[in-house]
C-alpha cells in the first residue's frame, strides 16, 4: 500500500509546464508543520515536493498561489538521476491524486468578485465558500482526471 496525505501551505506559486506529448504538469512544495516544538519552542516544518498532472495540475495553477493551504492525497515516488557533477541524486516526492483547496491565496486576483466564481464542471464539489481578511477561503476537491 502506497498512500500519503498531507496538509500544508504552498511555498511558491505553482507554474504549469508542458512535457512530452503536451502533457501538463506542475511541481510545488508544501510546507507541513510538525506536531511538536523544538528545544527553542519553535514549530518546525517539513517541505514536501509534490507533482500533479493534467487537469489537476491546471486547477492547482489556476486557483492556488504562495501561501494557499491545501490537502494532498497521493502516493510517494522515488527516482534518481546523475547531476552535472556526476553524482547520483535521489528524490522522493508525492504524486498527487487528489487536492483539496482549504484556504486560497489569490495568485491572479481572480476572486475579487465572489459572485462571479463558478466551479468548473465535472471537476469537484464545493462545500464551503467565503471571504475573510486573510484571503479567499474555499473547500473543494479536484481529482486527477486519469482516475475519472
Amino acid at each position: 500500500m502506497n498512500n500519503i496525505s498531507i496538509v500544508g501551505r504552498i511555498t511558491k506559486s505553482p507554474e504549469l509546464r508542458l512535457v512530452a506529448e503536451n502533457r501538463q504538469v506542475t511541481s510545488f512544495t508544501v510546507a507541513v508543520n510538525r506536531n511538536f516544538k523544538n528545544q527553542q519552542g519553535e514549530v518546525e516544518a517539513d517541505f514536501i515536493l509534490c507533482n500533479a498532472w493534467g487537469k489537476l495540475a491546471e486547477q492547482i495553477v489556476k486557483y492556488c498561489g504562495k501561501g494557499s493551504l491545501i490537502g494532498v492525497n497521493g502516493k510517494l515516488q522515488s527516482r534518481n538521476y546523475t547531476n552535472d557533477e556526476g553524482k547520483k541524486v535521489y528524490v522522493t516526492d508525492v504524486y498527487a491524486d487528489e487536492v483539496r483547496f482549504l484556504q486560497l491565496k489569490n495568485p491572479t486576483n481572480m476572486f475579487e468578485q465572489v459572485e462571479e466564481f463558478q466551479l468548473p464542471t465535472n471537476l469537484g464539489s464545493v462545500s464551503n465558500v467565503g471571504v475573510n481578511e486573510i484571503g479567499f477561503s474555499i473547500s473543494f476537491t479536484f481529482f486527477n482526471s486519469a482516475q475519472m
